[in-house]
């Protein structure tokens, strides 16, 4: 307390940043210089629980969550190996596709299921987990190897203490003396699932290298991860509330038909009569005295909609979702704007999908589950234990955008790729499609349509060959054209000089 008086009567006489001055406009921000890891082993558990229902309760959040999965995982982020050998890449890749229905403990997705889930969990919670279980010959998979997935609630945060040595537990994973995880301590059950029988609070000790934590760090040295919903909890809520009393103003607005004013009653305790019932065309006739008036129902105002629209402006830049993806309202911008906003929006997925699903999820599944394949005996790859690097590159492909302007898009693309620009092995990529499968497909279509006399392409494409049009790249499938071209070449042989024959 001392320091900081210090440094702000410091501050005032030297003057420098305005953003520390402690004057009127700064009077109360008054802001912490505890760490993350502080901040969320003591919140993060009540953010992570009001996320959750938020997403239950609240449309709008549970809309930005799975357009965020939606767009991060799609139909799966899938390997393309790099081994040379062609033969064995598509052995490779055959036994992974059929591992991938296998992949999940629980039966109940497949692998790129378990990355949507993955995705999901990371922007409401924070973080997720995944426990690799080896498991037995005799269970008949494919590669003995699952995955186990288990939320944030699983490692309690504050388990914080120290260990015998130079290791230390810190939110529930354990460090040794260099600062590398060695275990993570998760609970035996979830601490807020009644219907497990389990021992409430017990902890099992899980080695680091049977673990997977996948989470987005904001700050360095970041242990656990924190909700995408921090910023945006409190806007949510309140704008529920909100809604929620403007619905509930105009029911009961809504209840009331008319009013009935009658002279006063002789004697005030006298029963009322019965409510008078309106129908479409009635003619009511009124006692010598009484008056009939409606009431004047409140408006919600001009201001009801700009309100909200900003609101949820400032939710969306919070969860980092386009208002579109938020709200499903497509009328609010146009074509440009929408168009830039997916941009951006898609840009920031990009991101996410290299620098945390590929690099922290799918890089290690493909590790542990290649080693398990080889010792397993599923694979035969010569010389693994000398040549793994070359055997575990492998290039990740995400599901492919859809066109914004398809039209035009495709025609860049195909520009592109005539100016030499980019390769068709890069656009293949951007698909998630392996460049070298699409080309096997390609030349087997195009082996059978001229065993069969027939041809797709477009004449002047460029999956034509120059000046060719039909399937053998030389015959002209019009008989028309072709005998122009017969009399063409004709004319200009009888033209041709001599020494040019």
């Amino acid at each position: 307390m001392v320091l900081d008086a210090f440094r702000a009567r410091l501050g005032s006489i030297i003057g420098g940043f305005d953003a520390a001055q402690s004057h009127r406009r700064m009077r109360g921000f008054r802001a912490t210089r505890a760490h993350v890891n502080t901040l969320i082993a003591a919140s993060g558990e009540t953010i992570t629980a009001r996320a959750r229902w938020l997403v239950r309760n609240n449309g709008y959040a549970a809309n930005a969550v799975d357009a965020f999965a939606n767009h991060v995982v799609g139909d799966g982020i899938k390997p393309s190996s790099n081994i040379a050998d062609a033969a064995k890449k598509e052995e490779l890749q055959k036994l992974w596709l059929a591992w991938t229905d296998e992949a999940d403990a629980e039966g109940l997705t497949d692998f790129f299921g378990l990355q949507r889930r993955a995705a999901r969990e990371v922007f409401l919670a924070g973080e997720v987990f995944l426990r690799i279980r080896t498991r037995h010959p005799e269970d008949g998979l494919t590669v003995p190897m699952q995955l186990q997935m288990l939320p944030s609630e699983m490692l309690p945060q504050d388990m914080t203490r120290g260990l015998p040595g130079a290791g230390s537990i810190r939110q529930g994973i354990e460090f040794d003396g260099i600062g590398r995880r060695v275990a993570y301590h998760f609970l035996r059950r979830h601490p807020g699932d009644m219907t497990d029988p389990g021992l409430a609070g017990e902890t099992v000790r899980v080695p680091a290298s049977e673990v997977i934590h996948i989470l987005d760090p904001v700050e360095a040295g970041q242990l656990r991860g924190v909700s995408r919903f921090a910023a945006a909890v409190v806007k949510l809520f309140t704008l529920d509330l909100y809604d929620d009393a403007e619905l509930e103003r105009k029911k009961t607005a809504a209840m009331f038909a008319m009013f009935i004013t009658s002279p006063a009653p002789e004697t005030a305790l006298d029963p009322a009569e019965d409510d008078l019932e309106v129908e479409p065309g009635q003619v009511v006739r009124l006692d010598p005295g009484e008056d009939v008036t409606t009431p004047s129902t409140p408006d919600s105002g001009s201001t009801y909609e700009p309100f909200q629209y900003r609101t949820l402006l400032q939710i969306g830049a919070a969860l980092g979702v386009p208002y579109g993806y938020l709200t499903g309202d497509t009328a609010k911008g146009n074509f440009s704007n929408t168009r830039i906003a997916l941009v951006d929006f898609r840009r920031r997925i990009s991101a996410f999908q290299h620098s945390v699903m590929v690099y922290q999820l799918c890089r290690a599944v493909w590790t542990r589950w290649m080693d398990m394949g080889v010792l397993a005996g599923a694979i035969d790859l010569p010389g693994y234990a000398t040549e793994r690097r070359q055997y575990l590159a492998c290039d990740w492909l995400p599901t492919k955008w859809d066109w914004i302007d398809p039209a035009k898009d495709a025609s860049a693309e195909i520009l592109q790729i005539e100016a030499g620009l980019k390769s068709r092995t890069q656009a293949i990529a951007e698909r998630g499609y392996d460049a070298e499968q699409v080309d096997r497909e390609i030349a087997a279509e195009r082996k059978r349509e001229a065993d069969l006399g027939l041809d797709f392409r477009r004449p002047g494409s460029p999956a034509q060959a120059a000046g060719g049009s039909s399937a053998d790249q030389g015959g002209e499938t019009d008989p028309d054209k072709q005998d122009q071209r017969e009399n063409d070449e004709g004319e200009d042989r009888e033209t041709r000089p001599a020494e040019d024959e």
